[in-house]
């Protein structure tokens, strides 16, 4: 498989203070990549790193072979990559539809293709459907991760990166979201998940990356990290 996304050497920070350093990984096209570890490793600012929120002060990202490592973020969602924040940040004064159609910017010009999106979030999410008009804020807390996920997807992103999809959501509700993202790779967007529920995100991506203190420390195909017992015992509850 051709590399969809590369992270070459990145180093990411907060001021002064070094975040993440000479991070490493890629994502092949068609994949799901997870990045898991303890509170505080890192996960997050990684992502933020890709998604163009926080620009690297060394080291190169390069997305279908072009380098996008000073590119901004709204030029990164025109080239493909959406990001779904943690804690859902939808539009809470904003009802499900026009969450959705500012998911839709790019193709503001283009309503009858926005229409026919929103409509087929709507069939990904029936309770959408049944919400439509209803303020975002509202929402219980599965039904914005739908709403988030959904609205990212409205840009259509060849990349989709979920950041603590799980958070905060009962393990039902997280099944379901779950298999949304299953289903949303499988119609062919490759995805990149940072995920705290180590045994959801193994299960679910091909390959993993185990991040600890700002660094990556393990690599590999998911179902060989589900064997490691350094993971078993950190990340899986099992010794």
């Amino acid at each position: 498989m051709a590399a969809l996304l590369e992270v070459e050497g990145i180093e990411l920070a907060y001021g002064e203070v070094a975040a993440c350093r000479e991070i490493a990984f890629a994502v092949a096209e068609g994949e799901i990549v997870t990045l898991i570890g303890a509170n505080g490793a890192g996960k997050t600012t990684t992502l933020r790193g890709v998604a163009g929120a926080m620009l690297p002060r060394k080291g190169r990202i390069a997305f279908m072979g072009q380098d996008i490592t000073r590119l901004p973020p709204h030029e990164r969602t025109l080239a493909g990559i959406a990001l779904v924040p943690e804690g859902r940040r939808v539009f809470p004064f904003l009802t499900v539809r026009e969450n959705l159609e500012m998911g839709g910017y790019k193709f503001r010009r283009d309503a009858a293709k926005v229409r026919g999106l929103i409509e087929r979030m709507m069939d990904m999410f029936p309770r959408l459907r049944e919400r439509h008009d209803q303020r975002a804020g509202t929402l219980s807390g599965g039904e914005q991760q739908m709403l988030a996920l959904s609205r990212a997807l409205m840009s259509e992103p060849k990349l989709l990166c979920l950041d603590e999809p799980s958070l905060g959501l009962a393990p039902l509700v997280v099944q379901e979201i779950f298999k949304s993202i299953r289903a949303i790779n499988a119609a062919g967007t490759s995805v990149l998940l940072v995920e705290q529920n180590a045994q959801y995100a193994l299960a679910t991506a091909a390959r993993g990356y185990v991040m600890q203190t700002g660094a990556i420390v393990a690599s590999g195909a998911c179902a060989d990290l589900r064997l490691d017992e350094r993971i078993k015992e950190a990340y899986l509850g099992r010794k």
